[in-house]
């Protein structure tokens, strides 16, 4: 299992805050664990996190948004981004739960577009 951290002088740091993407590989997987707000300054880091994973052509890419506090209307457009730039060989999704994430997909009415688990394991695990 391996962890990368976006940190200061990397392309997609955020100099503020407690913002963090963390990457770990699992089973044939990525992790991308976003912490922190996502908003119109680091939304752009969380599709640059998910692009630069999406490269290799992983079988699945799960983004975790379990630990986020707030999701913008730019972390929305984010995470449809995400899914669109995935390859054909690719599935993405999404660990949403709460008010501070499910909440905003749920009331744009992206749950029909978005693939949402509840938990980082229901992601991997599901078939």
């Amino acid at each position: 299992m391996t962890e990368n951290t976006h940190t200061a002088g990397s392309p997609a740091a955020v100099p503020f805050g407690a913002f963090r993407i963390a990457r770990t590989e699992q089973d044939g997987a990525v992790v991308l664990d976003v912490s922190g707000d996502v908003d119109t300054t680091t939304a752009p880091a969380v599709v640059q996190a998910a692009d630069e994973a999406l490269a290799a052509a992983p079988r699945l890419l799960v983004v975790d948004l379990s630990n986020v506090e707030f999701l913008a209307s730019p972390g929305l457009t984010a995470l449809l981004m995400i899914h669109r730039n995935a390859g054909p060989g690719t599935t993405v999704r999404i660990v949403a739960t709460g008010r501070a994430t499910l909440r905003p997909i749920q009331l744009t009415g992206l749950e029909d577009s978005l693939s949402l688990f509840p938990t980082r394991e229901a992601a991997l695990t599901a078939s």
